[in-house]
């Protein structure tokens, strides 16, 4: 069996260890996908606004408003729950 590294000696990658969250880390580099919103087909429904596990939704007045990508780690749950597909995905550059 190899000699594995106990979880407690491995090393930092991608973690946020600040206590709270992501408001004030630009996460934005964790994408592969980055949502879009299809303005066209948006119901204003705020399902992705209400799963976004982020923040990363923007809304005002009850209407969807924009991503903030900074805060957007690109899961893609917005996507997947968006009941009318108002949202696509674009592989980040």
């Amino acid at each position: 069996m190899q000699n594995l590294k106990k979880w407690k000696e491995l090393e930092d990658a991608g973690n946020i260890l600040d206590k709270g969250n992501n408001e004030e880390n630009d996460v934005s580099g964790w994408r592969s996908f980055r949502p879009i919103h299809i303005r066209e087909k948006c119901i204003d429904c705020m399902i992705c606004w209400s799963v976004c596990p982020d923040n990363a939704v923007i809304s005002g007045d009850g209407k969807f408003i924009k991503f903030d990508y900074t805060k957007c780690k690109g899961c893609l749950i917005c996507l997947n729950e968006c009941p009318v597909n108002a949202i696509r995905s674009e592989k980040e550059k």
